[in-house]
């Protein structure tokens, strides 16, 4: 879809005009939120995305759940069918360099976790509408894994990712909630 791409690429050029100053005082205060969160605090199975760029930082939001005795899972996708399975990591050395600079859980280092196990799933994504859609980077990874999950289902965002509405196509599942450095936006309402 056409306007996806275009929306796509002014919010990372948006996201490029983030100073490293803003971008850490911003990941602090959505750690925070999400930190305070019940679906967090009683979460004992995380499924998360290493982040990259100017993406939230999710590094020591990892070692927060690591700290608290949860179990981490990160996403390893496969392009060729276009699906992904979550990974138990219990160190950042279980993850390998892939495509397009994506750090993902090495196989044979790592144990799959089933849907069913995880409390809770963060949701990466480069825009998002106040009714939980988003667009990703456009491989449809999420969208395909989510349709099947009753878990909750969080992204984190600046506050300027998060728009009225996004052009929205059948197979798009939304997040239940956004966290923001200005606050906590419920989806599903």
């Amino acid at each position: 879809m056409e306007e996806k791409r275009q929306i796509r690429k002014r919010m990372q050029a948006k996201l490029e005009q983030l100073t490293d100053e803003e971008k850490q005082a911003y990941d602090k205060q959505i750690a925070e939120k999400l930190y305070e969160l019940p679906q967090w605090k009683n979460a004992r199975v995380i499924g998360i995305t290493i982040s990259k760029g100017k993406e939230v930082d999710t590094i020591p939001i990892i070692e927060r759940a690591w700290q608290e005795g949860k179990t981490v899972s990160v996403p390893k996708c496969d392009p060729a069918t276009k699906t992904m399975v979550f990974r138990k990591i219990v160190s950042f050395s279980q993850l390998e360099s892939v495509y397009f600079g994506l750090r993902e859980p090495i196989e044979t280092l790592t144990n799959e976790v089933k849907k069913s196990d995880m409390n809770i799933i963060i949701v990466p994504g480069i825009c998002f509408s106040k009714n939980g859609y988003r667009i990703g980077y456009g491989g449809g990874y999420y969208d395909r894994y989510l349709r099947h999950v009753s878990v909750p289902t969080i992204s984190l965002a600046y506050s300027f990712q998060v728009v009225d509405s996004l052009p929205i196509e059948e197979h798009d599942v939304p997040v239940q909630m956004i966290i923001t450095n200005e606050g906590v936006i419920q989806c599903n309402e």
